[in-house]
């Protein structure tokens, strides 16, 4: 790995809002976050005020002006949100005409379908990657999860068979592929090209979820037999539909984002002239927000209107889907705002001369800094937020392709064991039916297979590319 030295490093950035020497940030770093846990998993703190506090506790430990540490905090807040907040709007948007038009209910009936016997598994691998790409975790979960006990029911299959390859599938989307927002806040945060992070990460997804979702749960069928639970089966979004999107519509929306953003990022390789015809078009039709908004746009055809939504059906379903984000706008923004006080009092110049010292590979370095703030937090996106803001100087000076597996470093880090003090767990539990044991020896395993294989293949791709 590559990088900017020291001197150029110091050069270059502003100038510390401390003048705390190395012993005290370490301090301040490691209180801050203490602050951030103590209050996240002990006082039941939302994310927003125990990030706000903890960014105010690291100024203060750190001897910076609380006037400094304040400006640092809403400067990143402000930043973040403007460079993640509309893309995780369109997202959501995205996300909600899936659901409510019916169309993601025609993928997983077409797909299911043709699925029998041992293609059963691969088969929902395949859904919840594909219907992950544009929901968040929870949403896909409560669209997933009657899919997943109908089918237990009616093929006779294991629950962990079925259920475990849904769960790997929505939980790899989340935590390396954008839109998702923990993505897209480590992208911002260590300026990397998201086109290129996409594509890396579709190429370090595919194995890790193969592995984690219907290879693993063959074991973790073997370690837990439970029945499908009578009582968690709610209604499908389209049963009250008397029409649907077709299934090839369906699937054309939601990759046409994708799609987008992955041929810029090949134009801008293989063209590399930003002032070709071509690679001007590309770069306006691949920018995040332009491939989003075409989604979201065409969506309201392909989906909503498909479905037989009027126009005030459509607006309904839009304003619906903006108003369960306003907390993550929040968590995000708020982790905005303490990546960016730890950048100025200093922290990141404090890691760089550590890892430089201690000859820790940047990739390994952001992962284990992930990894600790999700055993400690529970949450996947306080974990990517918090150690992107710790590791962003390591990506100065770094080719694209560096930075983007530096972010999916995080995003891996970000996924290890989760356990009690994540929602997600409990979530799984109860939809299942599990103990917490139970749980452990599965969801929790997954999750870690997931975090060490996505880790592995990161690593691989860095000795290659």
């Amino acid at each position: 790995m590559t990088g900017l030295g020291v001197e150029t490093l110091a050069a270059a950035a502003p100038a510390p809002i401390t003048s705390a020497g190395d012993a005290q940030l370490g301090v301040a770093v490691l209180a801050g976050i203490a602050v951030i846990v103590l209050l996240i998993t002990r006082l039941k703190m939302h994310a927003f005020l125990a990030l706000t506090v903890g960014s105010l506790a690291l100024g203060s430990f750190a001897g910076a002006p609380l006037d400094k540490t304040i400006a640092s905090f809403t400067t990143g807040l402000g930043s973040t949100v403007a460079g993640v907040g509309v893309l995780i709007a369109l997202g959501a948007v995205l996300g909600r005409l899936l659901a409510d038009s019916g169309g993601a209910d025609e993928i997983v009936d077409t797909i299911l379908a043709r699925a029998r016997g041992r293609a059963m598994p691969w088969a929902m691998v395949l859904i919840a990657s594909v219907i992950g790409l544009p929901l968040f975790f929870e949403v896909g979960i409560v669209l997933l999860i009657p899919v997943v006990l109908l089918v237990v029911r009616r093929g006779g299959y294991s629950l962990m068979r079925i259920g475990v390859p849904a769960l790997a599938g929505l939980s790899v989307m989340h935590g390396l592929i954008p839109p998702h927002p923990g993505p897209l806040v480590a992208i911002d945060a260590l300026h990397a090209d998201l086109g290129v992070t996409l594509a890396l990460g579709v190429l370090v997804a595919i194995p890790t979820v193969v592995i984690a979702g219907p290879l693993f749960s063959r074991y973790a069928a073997r370690w837990v037999d439970v029945p499908a639970p009578e009582h968690m089966v709610p209604q499908r979004p389209s049963a009250g539909l008397e029409q649907r999107p077709r299934f090839g519509a369906t699937v054309s929306t939601v990759l046409l984002p994708v799609a987008l953003m992955l041929v810029k990022a090949l134009v801008d390789i293989v063209v590399d002239d930003p002032d070709h015809a071509v690679q001007k078009v590309t770069d306006v039709a691949g920018s995040p927000l332009i491939a989003l908004l075409a989604a979201v746009l065409v969506g309201m055809v392909t989906l909503g209107r498909a479905a037989g939504f009027s126009r005030a059906a459509l607006s309904s379903t839009v304003e619906k889907s903006l108003a369960p984000i306003a907390g993550i706008l929040l968590i995000v923004g708020a982790g905005g705002g303490f990546k960016q006080t730890l950048i100025d009092a200093g922290v990141g110049r404090m890691v760089l001369d550590l890892s430089q010292d201690w000859a820790v590979p940047a990739l390994l370095l952001a992962w284990l800094i992930a990894v600790a703030i999700r055993l400690a937090t529970g949450s996947a996106t306080v974990a990517t937020i918090s150690a992107a803001g710790l590791v962003a100087p390591l990506a100065a000076g770094m080719p694209a392709t560096e930075t983007a597996l530096l972010v999916l470093a995080i995003g891996a880090g970000s996924l290890f064991f989760s356990h009690v003090n994540d929602a997600g767990f409990w979530l799984v539990k109860e939809y299942f039916g599990m103990s917490v044991g139970q749980t452990l020896k599965t969801w929790s395993v997954m999750e870690t297979i997931i975090s060490v294989t996505g880790l592995g293949f990161v690593l691989l791709l860095s000795l290659v590319l």
